[in-house]
Order: structure tokens, then sequence, then C-alpha cells
């Protein structure tokens, strides 16, 4: 059975670093926002997004990453629809991205990642502070948060069908509905 006390389990067994434990909160809220939008179902989606870098830590090298995750997932039961949208976000193993759960993953990964970037740079430091035009004006800078793809970020739009504003709207109200747990509240 999967359910999210699990996921976070599993998540935390693998991840010891609380930056990626907050990215893995991040891509969950994420994708609940777009299984609302797109008639998903939002806790299995937000599994996805929680355990789609659980692997990373041990193993960052492509394609241990996340094919060594997906083989855990396997062995601990989840559904093969779940460990495919985990493995098609890594677009080095060439895997099409098919549904709107797999599309979405891909869509909100690199963004969540651009937003905390946009936040941390802000005097207050919250995400609330965030607003879509200050997302997208840091897309041109080139130099900010230089290691993120953001045409990635784009396709991964494009993919879903969803303006590039929309999509950074739908992930940033996401995230800023759980500043807190993120670190991003501010002082």
């Amino acid at each position: 059975m999967m359910n999210r006390d699990s996921a976070w389990e599993l998540l935390c067994e693998y991840t010891k670093s609380a930056n990626l434990r907050k990215h893995a909160l991040a891509v969950e809220a994420a994708m609940r926002a777009y299984a609302e939008k797109l008639e998903g179902d939002a806790d299995e989606w937000g599994i996805v997004g929680l355990l789609h870098d659980f692997d990373y830590e041990r193993w960052p090298d492509p394609p241990d990453h996340p094919e060594k995750g997906a083989a855990i997932l396997a062995e601990r039961g989840y559904p093969e629809h779940v460990i495919r949208a985990i493995r098609s976000h890594a677009d080095y193993l060439g895997l099409p991205r098919e549904t709107p759960m797999e599309k979405a993953l891909f869509a909100v990964d690199e963004l969540t990642g651009f937003i905390v970037a946009v936040a941390l740079v802000r005097p207050s430091k919250s995400v609330r502070d965030v607003k879509v035009k200050s997302v997208t004006k840091k897309f041109k800078d080139k130099s900010f948060a230089a290691a993120v793809r953001r045409e990635d970020i784009i396709r991964g739009a494009e993919e879903l069908g969803v303006p590039v504003d929309e999509h950074v709207a739908t992930v940033l109200q996401a995230m800023q509905g759980i500043a807190e747990e993120l670190g991003l509240a501010g002082s």
C-alpha cells in the first residue's frame, strides 16, 4: 500500500540532506497542485513528487539516478506507473513522457529549484514575496542560478500545454502554501 507516511520514511532513509528533502517537499506540493488542475490523484502525484529524487544523494550519477531508486521502489511494491513517472523525469533515459503525471513531474522539477533561488535573493528570504514576474525576469539572467536548465522549464510547460507564466504561477502558489516547511517563510 502506497501512502505519504511510508513515502516520507523512504525519502528520509535515503536522503539526509535537509535541502534535498525540502526540494522533495516543493516538488510534492507542485505535483499536488497539478493533480488538482489535471484531475489526477493528488495523493499519488504528491508521492511521485516526494520520491522522484530519493536515490539522488546516494547515486547522483546517470543512469544510477533514478534507476537504483526505481529498483528499490519495485522491491517495495510501488506501482509500475509511479516508477515509470519517476524514471521519465530523467531525460537521459530516453523515456517519452506520456501521461499528465509524467509531464507534470518533469515540468515542476527544475522550476521549484529556480523559485527557491529567486526567494533567497529577496531581502525577506520569503517565497511569499516572490511574484511570477520576478521569476520570469530572472529567467533572462543566465548567470542567475546558472545550473538550472531553463530550457527544461520551458519545455515542461510546453509538454503540459500551459503558458510559462501560468506554469510559474501554479508552482509558485503551491510552494507559497508550504513556505514554513521549505524554510522560506521569511523572518
